[in-house]
């Protein structure tokens, strides 16, 4: 197996710099707390009365501290280097050291319920809506989606575009009857009365024309008429063609139930039922689908609308007052509002949050914890010991100095029980 080098284990080096010195200041003290129990029991050899309880207690410090120094130094490596049986265990077991991780924090760190419950704890959205009603921060995300979605447009290529067109949208309208699609669909515009809007516009559109443009529309006419004939008998017929027209637009436009407006509709209707029930009527309709997608200007549409979309997207994305961001600094300020105001709301987002993790955890919980495993795995066993003492050992040095001291204050009770028991 093949180990991680030190280099790619060390994330911080200035960081292990300052815990190693704190590990060297801790070791000291440890140490020094061992010298001074040596040079009493040293001084104190041989004597009585108060000083052999004084010689007791450096005597039972010295073995505490020895005893607590060979406990914390076995975790690491072997006491003074000698290799001794079931020392060195972090270099020797850093596998099950690993598994045990990793089942340790399966168990206590990603199990549904503590997952709900600390969800319910933290209160997200109650905090969520707090953080978005200041303008500061709601400016903050809105900044931070626009420059993400700069991005995101500048990626998209034009051939990415023609790729999508050619190769998922075409063959899906290929794929899918067009008849019927366009018959159900005039049919609902024909119910709910959808097309009468954009019939009127038409016609007022048509009607400003005939009345701007009269020259035009008596030039259209003239260059279809006869050669022979003559040009005021053109002038006179294409004069009253255009009052004739102008005249039926407008009566068209101010009576909602008009005979031609009728013919419309019915024709619509014939229309939708043919391409719904009809099958010569639907095999014309897919032929032309079929003419329509084997153009080229589809193609050329489908990447100029893209491009369209995207200048306009990009324009107001990179303007600090341009709409989407105006829009979306409204919709996040509303959504502030909603989330202080409507507690319904907040414990369905609350829920939704944990369920989504709980969901997350339930699929991909095991490839995130057997991430600890493999990780360890790849360290060296001596490094990762060094690299794991770095962050622990700081505090497995208390054992040592609080087995010097509580050491001695045994050494002292035994050495008053002895000499109890000797009366």
């Amino acid at each position: 197996m093949t180990s991680t080098p030190l280099s790619i284990i060390t994330p911080d080096p200035a960081a292990d710099d300052q815990r190693r010195r704190a590990l060297r200041r801790m070791r000291t003290v440890a140490v020094g707390l061992l010298v001074v129990a040596a040079l009493v029991y040293a001084a104190t050899m041989g004597e009585d009365g108060f000083l052999g309880f004084v010689n007791a207690g450096a005597e039972a410090s010295m073995v505490g501290a020895i005893a607590d120094w060979f406990a914390v130094t076995a975790l690491f490596k072997h006491p003074l280097g000698i290799p001794i049986p079931h020392t060195a265990l972090i270099p020797k077991r850093k596998a099950e050291l690993g598994r045990s991780l990793q089942e340790f924090v399966g168990e206590n760190f990603l199990q549904e319920d503590i997952i709900r419950d600390r969800m319910a704890a933290a209160d997200v959205s109650r905090r969520l809506g707090g953080w978005l009603g200041d303008p500061v921060n709601a400016q903050r995300v809105v900044t931070e989606v626009a420059d993400v979605a700069v991005i995101a447009l500048g990626k998209v290529k034009d051939e990415h575009v023609a790729d999508f067109v050619s190769e998922a949208l075409v063959p899906r309208f290929r794929e899918e009857p067009i008849a019927p699609l366009l018959g159900g669909l005039l049919t609902e515009i024909l119910r709910d009365d959808l097309h009468h809007g954009v019939v009127d516009l038409a016609l007022d559109e048509l009607y400003r024309w005939l009345v701007a443009n009269p020259d035009t529309f008596a030039e259209v006419l003239g260059e279809r008429a006869p050669w022979w004939s003559p040009p005021r008998l053109n002038e006179a017929v294409t004069g009253r063609l255009h009052f004739e027209a102008v005249r039926w637009i407008e009566d068209i436009r101010a009576d909602p139930r008009h005979h031609a407006r009728e013919a419309l509709d019915s024709m619509l209707a014939q229309l939708a039922q043919d391409l719904l029930f009809d099958p010569d009527t639907q095999e014309r309709a897919e032929r032309l689908k079929e003419r329509v997608l084997d153009h080229p200007a589809v193609l050329a549409t489908g990447i100029s609308v893209w491009n369209a979309l995207r200048r306009a997207l990009l324009g107001s994305l990179l303007d600090p007052a341009g709409a989407v961001r105006t829009r979306l600094i409204k919709e996040l300020s509303a959504f502030s509002d909603r989330l202080a105001a409507e507690s319904d709301l907040r414990a369905r987002l609350d829920q939704l949050a944990a369920d989504l993790i709980v969901f997350a955890v339930a699929r991909y919980g095991a490839e995130v914890t057997t991430v600890i495993t493999h990780t360890i795995d790849r360290w060296d066993g001596r490094e990762a010991a060094r690299k794991i003492e770095l962050h622990v050992g700081r505090d497995l040095q208390f054992i040592r100095i609080n087995g010097t001291i509580v050491g001695g204050l045994v050494g002292v009770l035994i050495h008053a029980a002895s000499l109890a028991l000797a009366a």
